[in-house]
């Protein structure tokens, strides 16, 4: 385990070791895990998942006719919170994977909710400037080009609106990286053959821990979140750091 590169260099080693596997790979990834996600996770995190995103939507304020953007939306886990919570939300989806929107519309719809989908690569996001109040991304960062990302979230958040992130994190502590990633390799391989995972997903283990391993702590990402002019900036982690759930805020001009 190498520490990671200098904050002012990330972004660009990063995009320089992954951008193969976030072109060609990721897609059928999430193609080959859409089906079991939310089921995986729950196992992977020994059954703290769901605490993890109820700890994640406290975070989040909402009131009625608010406009939501959920960017990287998966299987609508935020969206279907944050309804379930305020049903006068407009809640819009975007996702580069159809296969997760599909599994996201199906849990949406049982529940009888409406949540707007885009297919798209969320990097340039199509919708306007200052046009929504808040915008949430979660357990997909790892996976972006963090700075071209959070420019864009800035800029269709109205002024004063308020960008709410959960990941998971690169933890502080050498010894808590050490055991964290170590039990990642283990989980993966377990999930991945409890749920009989393709060869896409199985072959993808070393590139999750590689991933962590050049991302962020909570702090450097606060620092990421202030140098793209967001402000109000604050951090919440748990599990000594390995999850990490940050808000900030588009400043009034």
């Amino acid at each position: 385990m190498s520490p990671p590169p200098p904050l002012a260099l990330r972004e660009e080693l990063r995009e320089k070791r992954f951008s193969t596997i976030w072109k060609r790979d990721l897609h059928d990834i999430f193609v080959d895990v859409a089906p079991y996600y939310d089921r995986a996770n729950f196992v992977a995190s020994l059954g703290l998942w769901n605490w993890f995103r109820s700890s994640f939507m406290a975070t989040i304020p909402v009131a009625p006719d608010l406009r939501v953007l959920d960017v990287c939306a998966g299987t609508n886990a935020v969206g279907i919170a944050l309804l379930k919570r305020e049903p006068n939300l407009k809640v819009h989806a975007i996702d580069r994977s159809e296969a997760m929107q599909t599994v996201g519309r199906q849990r949406a719809e049982a529940l009888g909710l409406h949540i707007d989908s885009t297919i798209c690569d969320v990097h340039t996001i199509p919708f306007p400037d200052n046009y929504f109040d808040r915008v949430t991304l979660q357990y997909a960062t790892r996976h972006l080009r963090v700075e071209e990302i959070f420019k864009e979230i800035r800029r269709v958040l109205k002024p004063g609106g308020s960008f709410h992130h959960c990941d998971m994190l690169r933890p502080g502590s050498p010894t808590v990286e050490k055991l964290y990633y170590g039990y990642l390799r283990s989980c993966l391989a377990i999930t991945g053959l409890l749920f009989r995972s393709g060869t896409a997903a199985m072959n993808a283990k070393k590139y999750f821990i590689d991933a962590l391993e050049m991302f962020y702590s909570a702090d450097e990402l606060s620092e990421v979140l202030r140098r793209q002019g967001f402000c109000d900036v604050s951090a919440k982690t748990l599990l000594a750091g390995m999850i990490g759930f940050h808000r900030a805020v588009k400043p009034q001009p």
